[in-house]
């Protein structure tokens, strides 16, 4: 039992080590902002460049004026911000829509990596939505289509069994998206079940803040299983979501710049940022050409500041009430919207 448990603490031990080695090459690779406006890195095993920062779709619906969300998302491209980012169900098909209509324009689609989300978990449902937004994104490719809201148990089986799963395969057999990958914000256990399914998964996207080092934590639990797997690290929820920025800057007292700075010396690919105006696009593009990642002591005393805070979830509801699920995946699961 002693010869057992010494192999197992030095297994651990090198299995630790290597993993640090993997998440330092992530933020190692990244480029400087001088050649496309931002910091860029590599996107897992796609090889793909892609800027540090990905511009939020669903928050472009909340901007009450269409032309100026077109007017933010043309001044992102301007900048470098050229990873774009969507998905079927957002203000029911409306972030799509006006998206298409600000690529359409003097060509600015194909200077943007394109993402957006299939809601579907059958066959049918997933060629559906796929269709709806090639034609609400007014183009004929998908650069990244994403499993959107993997969050209830059943779900990875449901992608699998059902469909899905053969939908994105077939899709990207024939030219309409170029790479598959699947998002959630609910527990580190089934991003897990979905990384241990027999496919090579190009993306995951998932919550990345520093309260999330606390609770049901996807940095600690989720992302050494990617590295391992090169599968690339989409974060999100870098200000905790669900409009929780004042309560950080207040309650918590944290920087939003510091923030996003902890989310970016994670090892991730990008950030998905919700911009609403040009001066949050300002300030988030501030923060990503000035960044210099967080050493390791430096983030464990960031951490540590939160740590009473942070425990019990309180900063990060969506891991455990289902009122911040996505109406489309509540009625698929036959929970109430209200």
């Amino acid at each position: 039992m002693q010869n057992t448990s010494r192999r197992q603490f030095f297994h651990d031990a090198a299995s630790a080590v290597s993993v640090a080695a993997l998440a330092e090459q992530v933020i190692a690779q990244t480029a400087s902002a001088a050649a496309h406006g931002l910091p860029t890195r590599i996107l897992g095993r796609t090889g793909q460049r892609v800027p540090v920062l990905c511009l939020g779709g669903y928050h472009l619906r909340v901007v009450k004026d269409d032309s100026e969300a077109i007017r933010i998302m043309h001044a992102a491209i301007d900048e470098g911000l050229t990873f774009f980012d969507n998905a079927w169900e957002y203000h029911n098909g409306a972030s799509e829509e006006i998206m298409g209509r600000a690529l359409a324009m003097d060509g600015r689609r194909g200077k943007v990596f394109l993402m957006t989300k299939n809601c579907g978990r059958d066959y049918q449902g997933s060629m559906s939505n796929l269709e709806d937004s090639l034609r609400r994104l007014k183009t004929d490719r998908i650069d990244l289509w994403q499993f959107h809201e993997v969050i209830y148990d059943n779900d990875p089986d449901w992608i699998f069994e059902k469909g899905a799963l053969k939908a994105a395969e077939e899709a990207r057999r024939a030219g309409k998206i170029r790479y598959i990958g699947f998002t959630g914000h609910k527990d580190p256990r089934i991003h897990l079940k979905m990384l241990a399914k027999p496919f090579l998964w190009d993306t995951a996207q998932m919550p990345i803040n520093v309260m999330d080092a606390h609770y049901r934590s996807f940095q600690k639990q989720v992302v050494p299983v990617c590295l391992r797997q090169n599968v690339a690290v989409l974060g999100m929820k870098s200000l905790c979501g669900g409009g929780t920025e004042a309560r950080l800057t207040a309650g918590a007292k944290l920087a939003v710049g510091d923030c996003l700075r902890y989310a970016l010396s994670q090892p991730v690919s990008t950030i998905v940022s919700g911009i609403t105006s040009l001066e949050q696009l300002r300030q988030n593009v501030a923060v990503a050409r000035g960044f210099q990642p967080m050493g390791a002591a430096e983030r464990q005393a960031f951490e540590a500041r939160v740590k009473d805070l942070a425990g019990d979830g309180r900063y990060e509801l969506f891991k455990s009430m289902n009122v911040h699920d996505g109406p489309v995946h509540r009625r698929q699961h036959g929970f109430a919207l209200a």
